[in-house]
């Protein structure tokens, strides 16, 4: 499949059209923003390790029984997808407190939930990504009574898989958002699993492996990004 008009370009990908209107090629690219986009850099090399963990992991989701988006992974920053009509809400699991729930209910960062928690969130970028509960996505339309229950079973479905696979690896899941879309009627994960969508933790030395690294000028990002890539090869690639 050959790319055609640019669709869409977030700030992380691209979204192009080609001639199956079932499917999209998205291209990852090395932009990283935080807040909103109030912040702005580069990581060297970010969707090249982006795009590589993403198929990884959705390829080892779709043999636990979750369908993706992925059909395809055409080069370092290229990938066919399932043409999705997305819901625009969000969902975050977090199995351990840190970044906007420790800020929210003044828990300590670091601390390790009993059970995971589930939020889920409004993707609106104009509003800066509200969270919202259940009431507010059936009242407004953003999704069905169903179409909540089934992604947040996945959610928890998907934590339960990528923690035990993340602790075999010595990293720890802290969150992660994920987002989901209609393809032929099905409700099918999309956009992508990587460190800008997950909070990923050394076992060991508590060391970030993420985003975070960006947002917190902390310096080292395309490392530990690497880093995670590394580990994840080591096992799927």
């Amino acid at each position: 499949m050959d790319k055609r008009e640019m669709l869409y370009e977030g700030k992380a990908k691209q979204i192009y059209a080609v001639e199956d209107e079932r499917y999209f090629i998205m291209t990852y690219k090395d932009e990283a923003t935080a807040f909103d986009g109030a912040k702005k850099g580069i990581i060297k090399n970010k969707g090249i390790v982006n795009n590589r963990i993403s198929c990884l992991l959705f390829k080892m989701l779709e043999e636990q029984g979750v369908e993706t988006h992925l059909v395809n992974q055409i080069d370092e920053r290229n990938v066919i997808v399932k043409r999705l009509q997305m819901l625009p809400v969000e969902v975050v699991v977090r199995n351990v407190a840190a970044g906007s729930l420790s800020k929210r209910l003044g828990i300590e960062e670091g601390k390790e939930l009993p059970v995971p928690i589930v939020e889920l969130f409004l993707k609106n970028d104009e509003l800066h990504d509200p969270m919202i509960n259940e009431c507010h996505a059936r009242v407004f339309g953003w999704a069905t009574k169903e179409q909540l229950e089934d992604i947040q079973a996945r959610g928890l479905k998907i934590n339960e898989i990528l923690t035990q696979f993340f602790d075999s690896i010595g990293i720890i899941l802290v969150d992660f958002k994920l987002e989901f879309g209609i393809f032929e009627g099905r409700i099918v994960l999309g956009d992508e699993i990587s460190p800008d969508s997950c909070r990923l933790w050394d076992k060991v030395s508590l060391e970030k492996l993420d985003k975070d690294r960006f947002r917190r000028n902390m310096g080292g990002e395309a490392e530990a990004y690497q880093e995670v890539v590394r580990r994840i090869e080591k096992v799927l690639g």
